[in-house]
């Protein structure tokens, strides 16, 4: 047992100063680290690997920073991991308080901002997410496929830092068709 422990501490590198470590030992520590933080955020049911919130991001680059540290040694494997698993525990509950209680999700995920509002730029919701009317209308473009304002209905700053917009619902054209004089006109909505 203890030449399987002695061999272990070798092939990871246990006990030897980091910046010894060879490349099949960074390759182990990185596979190790690599499983272990996929197993925590696993069990976490993390969702910061899409495109959320600030707070959802904050998540994955203080994870990456510490799981980095286990890899090139500045700390070690077994206490960082179990770190990782308390941010990940932290934000699990941060999160479903937020669900419980929206007062403190709007506080630690912040809130959308209404830009437009019946085709009119609504000035002070881009003051206070620092937006151009340029960038209003880039997103305009790219989401709505439209850079007539008074075609828009809604547009929002969205706490994950996208731009929604909704578009206005069109009014139906009507169309009268006459066929041939002593036939009834016919009516058709196209909309």
């Amino acid at each position: 047992m203890d030449q399987l422990w002695d061999g272990a501490r070798h092939a990871f590198g246990i006990g030897t100063p980091p910046d010894s470590y060879n490349a099949i030992q960074i390759c182990l520590r990185a596979t190790v680290v690599y499983l272990g933080g996929l197993l925590i955020l696993r069990v976490g049911e993390n969702r910061f690997l899409g495109k959320f919130t600030a707070f959802d991001l904050i998540l994955g680059f203080v994870l990456g920073s510490i799981l980095s540290r286990a890899i090139n040694g500045s700390s070690p494997m077994g206490a960082t991991l179990i770190g990782s698993a308390l941010l990940v525990g932290l934000h699990f509950a941060l999160a479903r308080t937020s669900f419980h209680w929206p007062g403190f999700g709007q506080v630690v995920k912040g809130d959308s901002e209404l830009l437009v509002r019946d085709g009119q730029i609504l000035w002070e919701g881009l003051r206070r997410k620092s937006l151009s009317q340029k960038d209003l209308e880039e997103a305009l473009r790219l989401h709505a496929h439209e850079d007539d304002l008074a075609k828009i209905r809604e547009a929002r700053f969205e706490r994950n830092g996208t731009i929604s917009v909704l578009p206005r619902k069109a009014e139906p054209r009507v169309i009268e068709v006459s066929v041939r004089e002593g036939v009834q006109t016919v009516r058709i909505e196209i909309g």
